[in-house]
């Protein structure tokens, strides 16, 4: 497996930012499984965009979880941004990042390497913060999206919004740590909010009403996590809608990397339809 860290300046963002790729290559399994010939020129992969948590970066995945390992057995690319605390949403008067993720990042990609254009060979996934911004990608450009992974959370919905990320510090700790963006001043107001681009759940109706490709969407959550209500509403909303949806829940796991990685794995090896080959010219 070749991984990559890649630096480049963002057109959206308007500074270098960094992102990390797992590109399948020669393996030790290829050697078992007697592959004689792993590189074939214009081959092309499926690929997973697969977003971090609040407080995280593109190297969460690659230091908290086997990531690595999943991507490369099932032949599968897995491109990892930086979004930092943005919540995967375009800035009123700063970086763009809901466009830098949802449309400059998989345009570089695919342009650098070898990665397939094909609505079915593309899917989103993303854990906590990044579940939100999974769930709103996938919905706001599903002609580009074949499936989405949203794991412990869900899409920001217009009733809850207001709750917002919220630093998690102890009583007395200095305030100044741990700081966390103020949703209100990403999003305005519930009212505004729910009228916004932003409101994932808007979206997922006027796709349907529109007759635009549906995504299917794969929820999972701990049972004892936080956020499991947020993600039974985002399953329950879209399931309302006709979306294909399915929900799993974990017993015993609240918001944490034992969980997630567990899902990944079970994810890339069973839910997500993946060709899990390359896909030859």
């Amino acid at each position: 497996m070749g991984v990559i860290r890649f630096n480049f300046l963002s057109q959206y963002l308007g500074f270098q930012t960094n992102v990390t790729i797992c590109l399948p290559t020669f393996s030790f399994a290829d050697v078992m499984k007697g592959t004689t010939q792993p590189y074939v020129p214009g081959m092309k992969y499926q690929s997973l965009l697969l977003l971090h948590g609040g407080s995280g970066d593109d190297s969460d995945y690659l230091h908290f979880s086997s990531i690595v390992r999943y991507a490369d057995d099932h032949k599968v690319a897995v491109i990892m941004p930086s979004d930092y605390n943005a919540d995967y949403t375009d800035s009123p008067t700063g970086p763009k990042y809901l466009r830098y993720v949802a449309e400059e990042l998989p345009l570089v990609c695919r342009t650098l390497f070898p990665l397939s254009e094909k609505r079915e060979d593309n899917f989103i996934g993303g854990l906590s913060m990044g579940s939100h911004g999974a769930m709103k990608i996938a919905l706001l450009y599903p002609e580009r999206f074949a499936a989405a992974l949203v794991m412990s959370g869900a899409a920001r919905h217009p009733d809850t919004v207001a709750t917002g990320m919220r630093p998690m510090r102890p009583a007395g700790m200095d305030p100044d740590i741990m700081p966390m963006p103020d949703i209100q001043a990403i999003y305005g107001d519930a009212q505004r909010y729910a009228k916004s681009r932003d409101n994932a759940y808007k979206a997922a109706a006027e796709n349907v009403a529109a007759g635009k490709p549906l995504p299917r969407f794969f929820f999972a959550c701990g049972d004892k996590d936080f956020a499991l209500d947020r993600c039974r509403q985002g399953h329950d909303e879209l399931q309302k809608l006709g979306y294909y949806v399915s929900f799993e829940l974990t017993p015993g796991y609240g918001h944490e990397w034992d969980f997630w990685d567990l899902t990944l794995r079970k994810a890339i090896g069973e839910w997500l339809p993946l060709r899990r080959a390359t896909i030859l010219p």
